[in-house]
């Protein structure tokens, strides 16, 4: 791949991956209720999961949703359940006050985060933009493939980086236990209105 090709597939991708969605609600929610560290884990299985669902696209697994129309809105039913069932358990996560030295619980884990990519539209558009987009045809292609692979790593983890920061700046001002009720509930519903971009388009 040409340095243009990667520089558009990098912002492509970085365009993705720092806007508002799940992942990056869910991001911000961990930093501010168990901290930077802890919302690591989230973050490698949210970026394990993207990797899964370009390789699914790249290598064809994605072409069951254009011949099974279906399959298309039944994985639309089942995101749709499993973000509402996200958005609930980030607005009763438990207030937590995060300097005080404690094992704090993860409110959504690695394998969710994961899971989550699967049901997400946002990574199929991630997946599928960027191997419909920047792959290259015949001998190169798999070569592409893993470029496309890593620069959506180094996007991820970026972006990845940029929320939780966020998520964990705010816990700074989260001094009572009503600023956290409120805050918590504000991200489950925002996470909740990310349902109907699944039935957009």
């Amino acid at each position: 791949m040409t340095i243009s090709l990667i520089s558009s597939l990098a912002i492509f991708l970085f365009i993705a991956a720092i806007t508002p969605g799940p992942n990056n609600l869910l991001l911000t929610s961990s930093g501010a209720n168990v901290g930077f560290k802890s919302s690591l884990k989230l973050m490698a299985g949210i970026m394990l999961g993207m990797q899964c669902v370009l390789l699914s696209s790249a290598f064809g697994v994605a072409a069951l949703l254009i011949i099974y129309p279906a399959l298309h809105i039944g994985l639309k039913v089942v995101g749709s359940a499993y973000l509402l069932w996200l958005a609930w358990k980030t607005a009763t996560s438990s207030y937590q006050r995060l300097d005080i030295p404690a094992k704090t619980p993860q409110a959504v884990s690695w394998f969710q985060g994961g899971l989550l990519q699967f049901l997400n539209p946002k990574a199929w558009m991630m997946g599928l933009g960027a191997v419909g987009s920047f792959s290259l045809s015949g001998d190169a292609y798999f070569s592409s493939v893993i470029a496309i692979s890593i620069v959506m790593v180094i996007v991820n983890f970026v972006a990845g980086i940029v929320w939780i920061l966020g998520g964990t700046l705010i816990s700074l001002f989260l001094q009572s236990r009503q600023s956290w009720f409120i805050f918590n509930i504000s991200m489950g519903l925002l996470t909740a209105l990310c349902v109907p971009l699944i039935w957009i388009g």
